[in-house]
């Protein structure tokens, strides 16, 4: 009895020692940059180590982890090393090796993202985010955006709202110095900062918070459930946020925007408005404002919120087109009554009435379509006002225009 029991004690040491040399050999062969062979190594004697003690297990799957790291097989390390979190004797390098893991799954998203592999990116972003939720949240709102980049909308639904349940932000801080001796201004990193606080070399130190991301996120949630044809959620998402940031413009856009979607011209207009009142210099605002008012029947309107986007920015050439556009509108009634007239006096003489109107118009339309040729030969400008110059009979106007077109 006392044989058998030494002998299966014998056994059991054997056992132990074979397991222990097989995964030091492995972890000599990683160490020494062979991954391929450490990998061999273990899969070679995996039976032996799956069935290792529980002091060597550990180590056993934790260079497993790390393998499959180096080898890209991102889903593969976290389901190895995320229960290591748990066992004490291994807490600090499994912790290292889950940074070095988020920072390749990043790395290998960025490189989806530049050839729009977005789908792929989403889903290794999300990864990345999963090891350490908290100090990862960036991770989050950067998957959300690959996920609508790759028009999966519940998927990015799913991790808005999860961005909007956490009140992430984004908001970083950025540090600020110019140096002295060539008054340029340059950023750097915050350790920077400290260390050149110290230095007479540099001055006008300045700090600067990054705009918060939560309104656009639920700008976001707000579109997608848009996309998705739930405009009613839409709609509540927005409202929800105007509560707490009622003056935030780009919440205001938001649900202007929705509205536009529904077809509800008239409050796309007055949010719009208010959006004005926000920022009274934004050549955009006024543009948007005065299409959808010409779509309203208030050209009048319309046409002054043009002039006050050209006033804003003289180089807005679609506010110049949608303004000649505007005034030409009026060419079709025109024409309309002057085919529908007879050959009396009477009629004659509305005729030549109705075709000085619709010369009229067009003159009208000269200056601005001059003032858009001379800002950038816009080619649609030189093309109308090559027409009006052939229909009021101005050959001169009519050949220089074609010249320029030719040109």
């Amino acid at each position: 009895m006392k044989r058998t029991i030494l002998f299966l004690f014998l056994i059991l040491v054997n056992f132990s020692f074979a397991q222990k040399k097989e995964l030091r050999k492995a972890q000599k062969l990683y160490d020494a940059g062979d991954i391929a062979a450490a990998q061999q190594v273990l899969t070679e004697f995996q039976s032996l180590l799956e069935n290792s003690d529980e002091k060597t297990k550990p180590n056993y799957n934790f260079l497993k982890g790390k393998i499959a790291r180096v080898n890209k097989e991102f889903q593969i390390a976290y389901d190895i090393l995320m229960p290591l979190k748990e066992v004490a004797a291994l807490q600090t390098n499994v912790s290292q090796e889950l940074n070095l893991l988020a920072a390749d799954i990043v790395n290998s998203a960025i490189d989806d993202n530049a050839k729009n592999d977005f789908e792929s990116s989403a889903k290794k972003l999300y990864l990345a985010y999963q090891i350490d939720k908290e100090a990862n949240e960036d991770y989050l709102y950067f998957a959300a955006s690959s996920a609508v980049n790759a028009s999966l909308y519940e998927t990015a639904l799913e991790y808005y709202m999860a961005l909007r349940d956490l009140n992430y932000t984004g908001i970083e801080t950025k540090y600020f110095v110019t140096e002295v001796k060539t008054e340029n201004e340059i950023e750097v990193t915050e350790s920077e900062y400290g260390i050149y606080k110290k230095s007479k070399t540099y001055k006008d130190f300045r700090e600067e918070k990054t705009p918060s991301k939560f309104p656009e996120i639920v700008k976001n949630i707000a579109l997608i459930y848009a996309q998705m044809g739930d405009n009613e959620k839409a709609m509540d998402a927005v409202k929800e946020a105007r509560l707490s940031n009622p003056n935030d413009i780009n919440l205001i856009l938001t649900e202007a925007n929705i509205y536009i979607q529904l077809d509800e011209k008239a409050k796309f207009q007055s949010l719009m408005s208010e959006a004005i009142a926000q920022d009274p210099d934004n050549a955009n605002l006024f543009y948007n404002l005065a299409v959808v008012t010409a779509d309203l029947g208030d050209k009048a309107a319309a046409m002054k919120y043009y002039q006050k986007a050209i006033e804003i920015d003289p180089n807005y050439q679609n506010a110049y087109l949608n303004m000649v556009a505007l005034i030409l509108e009026g060419e079709q009634q025109i024409v309309e009554e002057m085919n529908s007239l007879g050959t009396s006096a009477k009629d004659n003489a509305r005729y030549d009435a109705l075709k000085l109107d619709r010369e009229n118009l067009y003159k009208e339309c000269i200056p601005i379509l001059k003032k858009l040729i001379n800002l950038d030969k816009n080619e649609d400008a030189i093309k109308t006002l090559m027409n009006i110059y052939g229909t009021l009979g101005d050959n001169a106007g009519f050949k220089e225009m074609k010249a320029l077109l030719e040109d």
